[in-house]
């Protein structure tokens, strides 16, 4: 027995050293940088899924990967895949620099120079230069690990000038990169560019994909904000079948939000309608949901109201609602329909004409997002994601850049023009009868 175990000892200790050399090895392989960005990618695709705990670890890791990338030796990137990785990384959202200094140090030319120079453009923020580069080198790698990426970049860089050629590079970003972070900004996206093209029966279908899948993405307020705009946009009976079809996937909480957002856009736009229609459709998702939601659904209602002839109830329903129970962006809304009514309902003077390009008081809008709110319809209670919640997601919006708020409401600013057009109509409707 003392035997045995004098044996098993000696094999222990005999064995420890190449037990720690295997380790020393193992560790060695696994800081390979396509290994780590390989993980990055789970991480980031788990946080489009609704994983939003993933967003610490995704900081985490875009930091360890930059130091390991600087510190490697110039001989790993005889490796492809460590090359792709490098570009796929600062791609995701990594330090820009570090691309710089990567090809800097390229002598054996690992590095596609084409490619390169193209992210580096795209990094300066002169996207549509590196269109016609970009678009001939692209093709070259569409059954890479980098190919989704390139043509979601090449959508990027395309999205204002053409935005049919966009949906295009979408497209393939998607359908090569299925269940990713990749075809959660390329579905988002497509349904602004659809909006842009004029292509409503396009943009449905890429909402319904989106809604099937990545309404718990940090990013879905902002798909939430585009599905608004085509619904308004593209409105009829067909439409709001569609629209029906893509709130099917959501639970109450978000149609509620959703119709809230629709009605008031519609408000703003002068579609009493669909404002109307939107507003009733939210107070009905609202009986269960609390009386906020309602409050607001009347709000919008009356909003609608006011360049109708139902100016004075419009007024007095606007102007019982408390202040407390509107987000900023909202009470400057509200600001602008008083003063909208009390220029409609004014009684004409023998200075009509002088008073038909009497300016209306202007409102202090004051910040385009306050206290954390919506900013589109400030209740405070939205199901998606907040923007002051939501943590930058670097893979979401590749290169994109930062965001900049603006300082005002442009929503605001098109209803008090909207208000101003039918004023003037009006006034000059009453010149001519004399009055």
């Amino acid at each position: 027995m003392l035997k045995r175990l004098s044996v098993i000892l000696v094999a222990s200790v005999l064995s420890a050293p190449l037990a720690i050399g295997l380790a020393r090895a193992s560790e060695t392989e696994e800081l390979a940088p396509f290994k780590m960005v390989r993980s990055l990618q789970y991480v980031q695709d788990s946080v489009v899924l609704g994983d939003h705990s993933a967003i610490e670890m995704q900081r985490f890791m875009l930091n360890e990967i930059d130091k390991r990338l600087r510190a490697a030796d110039e001989a790993i990137f005889r490796d492809p895949r460590n090359v792709d990785a490098a570009l796929v990384y600062v791609m995701s959202g990594g330090n820009p620099e570090t691309l710089d200094y990567l090809t800097d140090r390229d002598v054996e030319g690992n590095f596609d120079a084409r490619v390169a120079e193209a992210l580096r453009q795209y990094l300066r923020g002169k996207g549509p230069l590196i269109v016609e580069n970009l678009s001939k080198a692209a093709p070259e790698y569409k059954n890479s690990r980098v190919g989704p990426y390139l043509f979601l970049i090449l959508g990027n860089a395309t999205s204002q000038q053409d935005p049919v050629a966009a949906m295009k590079y979408y497209d393939w970003a998607r359908l090569t990169a299925p269940g990713t972070i990749i075809e959660e900004a390329a579905l988002r996206r497509s349904v602004s560019l659809a909006v842009q093209a004029g292509d409503p029966e396009k943009g449905f279908r890429y909402a319904l994909n989106y809604a099937r899948r990545y309404l718990t993405s940090p990013y879905a307020s902002q798909f939430a904000d585009v599905f608004v705009e085509l619904a308004v946009t593209h409105f009829d009976e067909t439409v709001e079948k569609r629209v029906a079809e893509n709130l099917a996937f959501m639970d109450q909480s978000r149609q509620r939000e959703v119709y809230l957002r629709v009605a008031r856009r519609a408000a703003i736009g002068g579609n009493q309608t669909l404002a109307r229609l939107a507003s009733s459709r939210a107070e009905e998702l609202a009986r269960d949901g609390g009386g906020q939601s309602q409050l607001l659904a009347n709000f919008y209602e009356g909003l609608a109201a006011v360049p109708s002839e139902d100016v004075f109830t419009a007024a007095q329903t606007l102007a019982a609602i408390p202040d407390e129970k509107l987000s900023p962006r909202d009470r400057a809304l509200r600001e602008a329909a008083r003063a909208i009514a009390q220029e409609v309902v004014r009684l004409p003077k023998d200075e009509s004409p002088a008073q038909a390009s009497m300016p209306i008081p202007e409102v202090d809008t004051g910040p385009a997002n306050d206290g954390g709110e919506t900013g589109e319809t400030g209740s405070g209670m939205s199901p998606f994601v907040k923007p002051a919640d939501r943590a930058p997601v670097p893979g979401a919006e590749p290169l994109a850049g930062a965001e900049t708020v603006a300082e005002s409401d442009p929503a605001l600013d098109g209803f008090m023009a909207n208000g101003r057009s039918k004023i003037k109509e009006i006034d000059a409707l009453l010149a001519e009868e004399g009055l």
